[in-house]
């Protein structure tokens, strides 16, 4: 199971990439964009949370971002220690025009599978993620 899963994910992931590439932009970057389009502005650890990422990469993606003029970065009067992150102008308007083009490039490449075997295989994988996270040892 582990085999097909994990080459599952891996050709679904390039053409992922591939097709993001198309818009200037490394996953990273997009999963970024997409995070803060989403949810709003929020705090790099609650960012890297939501992205299941560390620290780490993140500084890299967040400076290339900023120099791009897609984001910004807000210290936080209340906490110095902590920085928001936000959209600029420009950035929410690259998300409102690349989003639903990328989301539809996903339901195209998804189409292998019936509705209802999407359907099947994202309950599955959401069942599977959340049963391992609360009890890894299984």
């Amino acid at each position: 199971m582990w085999v097909k899963l994990a080459r599952a994910f891996s050709v679904f992931n390039r053409l992922s990439t591939k097709d993001i590439a198309t818009y200037g932009l490394t996953q990273p970057q997009f999963a970024v964009l997409e995070t803060l389009g989403h949810l709003g502005p929020m705090s790099v650890g609650k960012l890297c949370e939501k992205m299941l990422v560390s620290g780490g990469n993140m500084t890299v993606v967040l400076d290339n971002l900023q120099r791009e003029g897609l984001i910004e970065r807000i210290r936080s009067l209340a906490d110095r220690r902590s920085t928001m992150i936000r959209l600029t102008n420009k950035g929410e308007t690259l998300f409102t025009e690349i989003f639903p083009q990328h989301a539809i490039f996903i339901e195209t490449i998804a189409r292998v599978l019936s509705p209802e075997e999407q359907l099947e295989l994202a309950k599955l994988l959401k069942k599977l993620g959340l049963l391992l996270d609360e009890n890894p040892q299984r």
